[in-house]
């Protein structure tokens, strides 16, 4: 192999090693947590996109409290009704505010 070529790969190892260390260090449970909170919903009314994330499941569950209604999954909701969860979050942004504790 040309040595020119080994060098390069060494560099990109050491360069990517710091980025890929804490996926291969994260418990299972909590690269599934991170792959939960990473799903993305498209909101066609409003043609843009939702970042399902613990600030929009936060936002969620009041909608479903305000109606009185069981928590679902957002996920397995027939589509009109993931339709009218959007057109209420678009006309409630206070949820968009990052809450710290």
């Amino acid at each position: 192999m040309n040595r020119g070529i080994l060098t390069a790969w060494v560099v990109v190892g050491v360069l990517a090693a710091p980025a890929l260390a804490p996926l291969a260090s994260a418990h299972p449970l909590e690269r599934q947590e991170y792959r939960r909170a990473e799903r993305h919903y498209y909101d066609r009314d409003h043609r843009d996109y939702h970042v399902w994330n613990n600030r929009e499941d936060r936002a969620y569950r009041r909608y479903l409290e305000e109606r009185h209604e069981r928590y679902r999954e957002f996920g397995r909701l027939r589509a009109q009704r993931q339709v009218e969860y959007w057109r209420w979050r678009h006309i409630h942004p206070e949820f968009d505010i990052e809450i710290r504790p």
